[in-house]
C-alpha cells in the first residue's frame, strides 16, 4: 500500500491518467463479466426450457404464450413473431417469393437476438488486448519520470533508482491483471454465445419449415 502511495505521489499527470485509465478498464471489465454471466446463464436456461415447451403446445397461440412466459431475454419470441408476421402487400418486402420473405424475416430476427447476446464482447476483447500495453506505457513513462527526477537531483545511486523504477513496474503488473479476466471472460462467453446461437438457428430453421408446411 505504501508503494502505491509513493508511486502516486511521485507520478505526474500522465502517470496518474494511465493509472486511472487502468482502473476504469478493470471496473468496466468486471461489470461486463458479472452482467454477461448472469445474462447468458439465464438465456441458456430459458432456451433449454422454452423450446421444448413450445413444441409441446397444442396450438400456435398456446406456444406463443409459453414462449412469452419463459423467454425472459426475448431471444426466441422475436423469431416466432417474424415467422408469423404478415407484411403489408404492395411493398418491396412482399415482392419476393414467400420462402424468401420468410427467410429474410427470420434472419433479421436472429441477428437481433444474437446482437443482444453478444453485447459487451467487443469491449471485453478490447480491454484484454490493450490493457497490457497501457500498463507498459505507464511503466515506461514512470521510469522516465523517475530517472529525470533523480538526474535533476544531481546524484544517481542504485538505491535511488531501484525504488522508483520498481514502483513504476507496478503499472505493467496492473495492466496484466486487468487483461487476464477480460480475456478469460471473452473466451468463456464466446463459447456460451456459440451454444445459444446453435439453438436459435435450429429453432429458426424449424419455424421456417413449420410455416412453409402450413402454406403448402
Amino acid at each position: 500500500m505504501n508503494g502505491l502511495a509513493d508511486f502516486w505521489g511521485r507520478s505526474d499527470g500522465v502517470g496518474r491518467a494511465v493509472a486511472l485509465l487502468l482502473l476504469a478498464m478493470s471496473v468496466a471489465a468486471w461489470v461486463l463479466i458479472f452482467w454477461k454471466a448472469w445474462l447468458l446463464r439465464r438465456a441458456g436456461r430459458d432456451i433449454a426450457r422454452a423450446v421444448p415447451a413450445f413444441w409441446d403446445a397444442a396450438t400456435l397461440g398456446d406456444g406463443h404464450t409459453r414462449l412469452a412466459a419463459m423467454d425472459r431475454e426475448a431471444v426466441l419470441l422475436p423469431l416466432l413473431d417474424a415467422a408469423c408476421a404478415q407484411p403489408a402487400a404492395g411493398t418491396l418486402q412482399t415482392s419476393a417469393a414467400l420462402e424468401s420473405q420468410l427467410t429474410r424475416r427470420l434472419r433479421d430476427a436472429l441477428h437481433r437476438s444474437l446482437a443482444h447476446l453478444r453485447g459487451g464482447q467487443v469491449l471485453l476483447a478490447s480491454i484484454g488486448s490493450t490493457a497490457p500495453f497501457v500498463g507498459l506505457f505507464g511503466t515506461v513513462w514512470g521510469i522516465y519520470h523517475a530517472l529525470a527526477a533523480i538526474a535533476g537531483a544531481g546524484s544517481i545511486t542504485v538505491e535511488k533508482v531501484a525504488g522508483p523504477v520498481g514502483e513504476a513496474l507496478i503499472m505493467t503488473a496492473a495492466g496484466i491483471a486487468v487483461a487476464i479476466p477480460a480475456v478469460l471472460g471473452f473466451n468463456v462467453f464466446g463459447k456460451q454465445v456459440a451454444a445459444c446461437e446453435a439453438e436459435l438457428e435450429g429453432f429458426a430453421h424449424d419455424l421456417r419449415e413449420m410455416v412453409l408446411d402450413g402454406q403448402r
